[in-house]
């Protein structure tokens, strides 16, 4: 590198002329082996950015732990009974329940638990989980009444004394 310098020293010296023309030589050169269009490198990187960004958010990174892996936060007995959708049982909007959901399986009326508490009844159901959604007439407290859609087998279940397992609210 030195020898080179000391070269173009000497020709810088010896002839004007010929720098002039060596400097707009090395002025081509440089330019040619610059990128033509530079925003279409940036622009370039920044698609490969994007693209890198994309396949990342659709890696499988596995499952995380689901929340009721956790035991119940207690046990209570309670006094149990079924009601159906008829009017004769419910206000008047028997479909719909207290917290604006719709009945279904797996809704229960308490005014006990707030609304959203999950409970089990493993005596009668095992690891179903059923939340409170709905609300009974306020001379209730210490009761879950199941909702079903059949009248026949709400009346079967009756009225019992159950242990449920009841789950803190996610």
């Amino acid at each position: 590198m030195k020898h080179l310098i000391r070269t173009l020293i000497k020709l810088v010296k010896a002839s004007p002329m010929e720098s002039t023309i060596l400097a707009a030589l090395v002025l081509a050169v440089s330019y040619l082996a610059l990128p033509l269009n530079a925003d279409a490198t940036v622009e370039k990187k920044a698609v490969s950015l994007e693209i890198a960004a994309m396949q990342n958010e659709t890696k499988d990174y596995g499952a995380f732990p689901k929340s009721d892996v956790r035991g119940p936060s207690y046990t209570v007995t309670v006094q149990m009974s079924a009601y159906t959708s008829r009017v004769q049982e419910t206000d008047d909007s028997p479909f719909i329940t207290a917290s604006g959901t719709h009945v279904r399986f797996g809704v229960v009326a308490s005014n006990m638990f707030p609304i959203g508490t999950r409970i089990k009844i493993p005596t009668f159901y095992g690891d179903q989980i059923f939340v409170v959604e709905d609300r009974m007439n306020k001379r209730y407290f210490k009761n879950v009444d199941i909702w079903m859609d059949d009248l026949a087998e709400a009346k079967q279940f009756g009225r019992r004394n159950v242990s449920i397992e009841v789950y803190p609210n996610k």
